[in-house]
């Protein structure tokens, strides 16, 4: 019956035998809800691990249920929601541990407080009379074994030996009665010890069967359950922590090689431009330099022309070079003289 309404269920949904009026006050529950346990659906609910212990936390205040727990399972959203669950239950379970090791704490000082077990009470009233009167027996009886040891009755003082030795058993049956108490009492006085892991007092060295009761009861398994977790969840976040400080280093690493990669890059480039400049520079010197030569050599040239024409060529380039310019300025002063143009200024 219960898996034809779970299948009914799916299909049609926990509402489907709800009349309008319901369903309009009716709202469906889905595993992201508020009022879902979230802590139930990833791993464990601490309300469920001590029921009907000392340690009992109630029922859970929010839902729990098979059908959402699956459904948060598939969801694709499943790992997106586990850290936030994991983080509520562990600092809930945090809590628990807080209180329990508090309760811990004034456990060891319990113990350690605790006095010697306090001596056993002396003998009762008609014992000690019983002992008082055995003991004055043997006392007259030995006199008077001396006083017939000293008259030669020997017979009689042996006679008398026999009376103390069996009044010394009785003396030693009292005795023995004694110390038997003593030995049950120590024999009662229990040495208790606390347990770490839940806090309850046990008895020191117990009989194996109550030890294993104890650590196989619902008080200590789930303490046992809670601590296993946070453990679990701190080295969790702490080798996380670790792997995002390491990949904070590879990427700063990754960084700095690529700024050494582009020093280098721009000192190669300025270097380069630095070796293209020096080689243009020394370009335009051999070009000075073969200008130089060649006006060099065409000057040799026209002085060996004017020595094998007599001189003319000597002549020739002193004309140009002196007369020539001399012409050439007075024809720019006549030009630019107005009175020789015919342009007289006017007063």
């Amino acid at each position: 019956m219960d898996a034809q309404r779970a299948l009914l269920d799916e299909l049609m949904g926990s509402a489907r035998n709800l009349t309008e009026e319901e369903r309009k006050g009716y709202k469906e529950i889905t595993w992201d809800d508020k009022e879902v346990c979230g802590a139930y659906m990833i791993r464990f609910c601490p309300h469920d691990l001590f029921v009907n212990t000392r340690s009992d936390l109630g029922p859970c205040p929010r839902i729990h249920d098979q059908k959402l727990k699956e459904s948060f399972e598939k969801s694709p959203r499943h790992d997106t929601y586990v850290p936030k669950f994991e983080a509520e239950l562990a600092q809930f379970c945090e809590k628990l541990v807080m209180d329990l090791d508090r309760r811990v704490r004034r456990g060891r000082e319990r113990l350690s407080q605790e006095v010697e077990p306090a001596p056993p009470p002396p003998l009762s009233a008609e014992k000690s009379e019983q002992l008082s009167v055995l003991e004055e027996k043997i006392k007259n009886l030995l006199e008077q074994v001396e006083t017939l040891g000293e008259a030669g009755k020997v017979d009689e003082a042996e006679a008398l030996m026999r009376k103390v030795d069996a009044l010394n058993n009785e003396k030693a049956v009292l005795t023995q009665q004694s110390q038997n108490d003593k030995v049950l009492m120590l024999a009662q006085e229990k040495k208790m010890a606390l347990c770490e892991i839940c806090g309850s007092f046990l008895v020191a060295n117990d009989a194996a069967e109550r030890t294993q009761s104890h650590i196989t009861g619902k008080q200590h398994i789930g303490y046992g359950m809670v601590r296993d977790f946070i453990d679990e969840y701190k080295t969790a976040k702490e080798k996380a922590r670790e792997e995002e400080r390491l990949a904070k280093e590879k990427e700063a690493e990754e960084r700095r090689k690529q700024r050494e990669k582009e020093h280098e890059s721009r000192r190669r480039s300025g270097s380069s431009d630095r070796d293209r400049y020096r080689d243009r520079d020394r370009e335009r010197d051999r070009d000075r330099y073969r200008e130089r030569d060649y006006d060099r050599d065409r000057s040799r040239d026209w002085n060996g022309r004017g020595r094998r024409e007599g001189g003319r060529g000597v002549d020739w380039r002193f004309r140009n070079g002196r007369d020539g310019g001399r012409d050439r300025h007075s024809d720019r002063s006549r030009s630019r003289s107005p009175v020789r143009h015919g342009h007289r200024r006017s007063p």
